[in-house]
């Protein structure tokens, strides 16, 4: 279990970041290729695209290299490889990767050598070899470009939706309800908020807050860096839509997309635009719940609406895709790389 202690002064500075991490990604879509345990369903079609591009592009070297710094089957990994600059896109946190002060870098990879075993290029890197970190960098960018960019509008999919719910709980009940709606991952027992977590630790924010980063990637818990003295960040995973579905999910989709083009579909679809419950959306259009809620699930069917529980209620919204249509424009490209 993860104890984070709160003060006033963190609660205040609570962030949802505004899009997925490009390094958060990059290195936990390389979990997802290189665990040891039996691939998520859910990862399947993605895992199979992955593995064809990157054997293409004779990227072997690069997803050792990371591999070995980030290692699926171990609990640690360096704090350096995933820098705050990371909010502002990969280039930005490539830039503080080579930025790191040498002595957080030895004692890092130190405390990496002490639970994992390290290939021999790793501490010519601990001992401050710059065209090491060069390497990689470039390792960075190639396995993103490979395995996470060509997805990038999927991803930016997953993790709208969630930012989108975690906006209206924090503009309805406030930090405390938003810290509130991570349940189960989280309970929020006001200061400390219980993280499940695969280690026994406390960690004191101190004033300076954390930033949530909604994760396609992550799975099943939570992370967060180990060292309690940086900017703190916490990963979090977030629920997948019917297109990332395994295929007999997503089978069913073409049935409801026969019925989408109804009258009152339309008008569910177009009440959407701002998030509601399921009573809301029944008070504004002056239909019945059941039926409410019958419409919202044929929208989710084809990946035009997000729904997901906030402590007793659950929130309903638009994915991009569904904006998209209802405003008849197509969403933006992604330009970051």
């Amino acid at each position: 279990m993860l104890r984070i202690h709160f003060t006033e002064g963190d609660l205040a500075r609570v962030r949802l970041a505004r899009e997925p991490d490009p390094v958060w990604e990059t290195l936990l879509s390389l979990h997802q290729l290189t665990a040891p345990r039996r691939g998520l369903p859910v990862f399947a079609s993605w895992r199979r695209s992955a593995r064809a591009r990157l054997a293409e592009d004779r990227l072997a070297g690069p997803v050792r290299m990371l591999s070995a710094l980030a290692p699926a089957s171990a609990g640690y990994w360096p704090d350096f490889l995933t820098p705050g600059a990371s909010a502002d896109g990969l280039e930005a946190a490539l830039e503080a990767l080579h930025a790191t002060p040498q002595v957080q870098v030895r004692r890092e990879m130190d405390r990496l050598a002490d639970t994992h075993p390290l290939p021999r290029w790793a501490h010519t890197l601990a001992r401050g070899e710059r065209d090491r970190m060069d390497e990689v960098a470039t390792a960075f960018r190639l396995v993103h470009r490979t395995i996470v960019r060509p997805e990038w509008t999927g991803m930016a999919r997953t993790t709208e939706a969630d930012r989108a719910l975690r906006a209206r709980v924090l503009s309805d009940s406030g930090v405390h309800g938003l810290l509130d709606s991570f349940r189960p991952l989280m309970d929020w027992r006001p200061p400390v908020l219980h993280v499940r977590y695969p280690e026994d630790r406390d960690l004191h924010l101190g004033g300076q807050g954390v930033r949530l980063i909604p994760s396609h990637f992550c799975w099943n818990t939570p992370i967060a860096l180990a060292d309690p003295a940086l900017p703190q960040v916490l990963a979090y995973p977030v629920a997948h839509p019917p297109t990332w579905a395994p295929a007999v999910t997503r089978d069913r989709r073409a049935e409801a997309l026969a019925t989408l083009l109804g009258r009152t579909r339309a008008r569910v679809l177009a009440a959407l635009d701002t998030t509601a419950t399921t009573g809301e959306l029944a008070q504004r259009l002056h239909i019945s719940a059941p039926s409410a809620s019958e419409h919202v699930a044929a929208l989710r069917g084809v990946n035009l609406a997000h729904s997901q529980r906030a402590g007793t209620q659950v929130i309903h919204s638009l994915t991009p895709l569904g904006t998209a249509l209802l405003r008849g424009e197509l969403p933006p490209r992604q330009t970051a790389v």
